[in-house]
This record gives structure tokens, sequence and C-alpha cells, in this order.
């Protein structure tokens, strides 16, 4: 029989808690350590159509890359959406693990998964973390072999991710050769980028000041959404837990979507 913290140790080994931020919630956030695991489910974000397809599909544990509950509760009630969907996944016996920002930092997590689908080279953390392995730390940065103009960039960073659209800052016809990525939400790598003599940096989502900020600065910026920039590696994820649990049935989620579309 495989439990839950048995699935817990191969996650924490993948994505080490000590890699995340300061401000995180990471590791088992809800369950029974030692209930039977059969039925694992992945996701970006535990939302009410996701928390009902565990239930209805009978999952024990939903891996989420948003941790639920993200801050402190002073109640769990179901006059409200977090209240709800914990209380519903509790009451159907659905634990709940997210590895957040340690899986963005981990040496094969998101990051490192965006900079090697755009086909970098030599990629290393963007902001190693001290007295640790040099492939662990915040972002990466790496190079394309010879360098390419940034509308050719956005292409392959739209093929790689399989969206129709995304931001950019900057022009098409720049010359890039050394790339920033920072998954989600990660406007603030942008001095960081500038620093290691990065043309671009890749990020899901950023603000409006940052990109003024970018352009005045001469880093271009491409933005594919928060969702698309991280949605991908928690279906590569389904497929490493797969690899390592032959025996749970295992799936990203199929109802999940990104609240925005391009219009």
């Amino acid at each position: 029989m495989t439990n839950i913290q048995a699935v817990a140790d191969f996650l924490e080994n993948f994505a080490p808690s000590r890699l995340a931020e300061d401000w995180d919630n990471v590791g088992l956030l809800m369950g029974d350590p030692l209930a039977e695991a059969v039925r694992v489910m992945t996701c970006l974000t535990i939302t009410p159509a996701s928390a009902a397809e565990a239930i209805e599909r009978r999952a024990n544990l939903i891996v989420a890359h948003h941790p639920l509950p993200f801050r402190p509760l002073k109640r769990l009630t179901t006059d409200n959406t977090v209240g709800g969907m914990l209380w519903n996944l509790a009451r159907a016996g659905v634990a709940i693990y997210s590895p957040h920002t340690a899986f963005d930092s981990a040496a094969a997590g998101i990051n490192q998964q965006l900079a090697a689908g755009l086909g970098l080279t030599n990629i290393r953390p963007l902001t190693p973390i001290a007295d640790a392995s040099p492939s662990l730390g915040s972002g990466r940065v790496g190079e394309f072999a010879a360098a390419r103009p940034l509308g050719e960039v956005a292409a392959a960073l739209k093929s790689f991710l399989k969206i129709g659209g995304l931001h950019q800052v900057g022009d098409d016809a720049a010359e890039i050769s050394r790339v920033a990525v920072g998954c989600g939400s990660a406007g603030q790598f942008l001095s960081s980028a500038r620093d290691a003599d990065c043309q671009l940096l890749v990020t899901g989502e950023t603000n409006f000041h940052t990109c003024l900020e970018a352009e005045a600065t001469g880093v271009a910026l491409l933005l594919p959404g928060h969702y698309a920039s991280e949605r991908f590696g928690v279906e590569r994820l389904a497929d490493e837990l797969s690899e390592a649990f032959p025996a749970l049935e295992v799936w990203a989620s199929q109802r999940e979507q990104d609240p925005l579309t391009w219009v």
C-alpha cells in the first residue's frame, strides 16, 4: 500500500521545502499522512471546478502548485470560497500537498523546465542559494547558441506553452542572446536580470510600472500569463508521479483552465 506520506516524501525530495520562499506555505497542508493513496490529481490551483473534479473522481490527494490554505485561517466555514472548498475536500478525505516556490526553484523545477523549453543553454539560477548546490536557486538565466530576434523568441515561447498570445515589451527585431526566466509573477527579477546582462526577462505576469521600468532600462519582457507559465509544470509532475508510483492513478486536472482569455 502507498500512503500519503510516501508521495509527500517523494515530492519533498523532488522539490525540497528548504527552497521555498520565507513567506510561502508548502508541504502537506491537509490530510492524514498515513491514509492510503490510490488516486492523485495535480493542478495549478484548487478552484471550485478542480476541487469538484477531485471529489467526483475519488482522489485521495491533490498536489496543487498554489497552496490552499495560503494564509492562516481563523475559522473554517462554507460561507466563503476557500472555506467551502476545504470543508468539502476534508469531508471527502482528500489531502492537499503544495510544493509552490520550492518547485519553482528545484533543480528540475518549473523555471528550469521553462528555460530548457525556450532552448536556452548554460542554464543556472538567476539568484543562487547560498551554501547550496549551484543548480538550486530562484529563477533561471541562460543563453541562446546564437542571438535571436525578440519576435522569434516570442513565437518559440508561444509554441512551447501552446498558447495563442502573450504580452511583449520591446521591439520584435531586438537581438536576444541572454534570457532570465521567472515563472508566475516574477517582475521583481527585473533588476537581477539587468544585473546579469540579460536582454530579456520571461515571466508570467507583472504590473504596468514594471513594464515601464523594463522599457526604460532596455530589458525586453515576454508575459504569457501566470497560468500558462506554470500549468505545463503540473502536467509534467503528474507524469513524474506516475513513473515513481506505477500502482497509483495520477492525472493533471482536466477541468482547470485559465480564467483569462485572449479576445
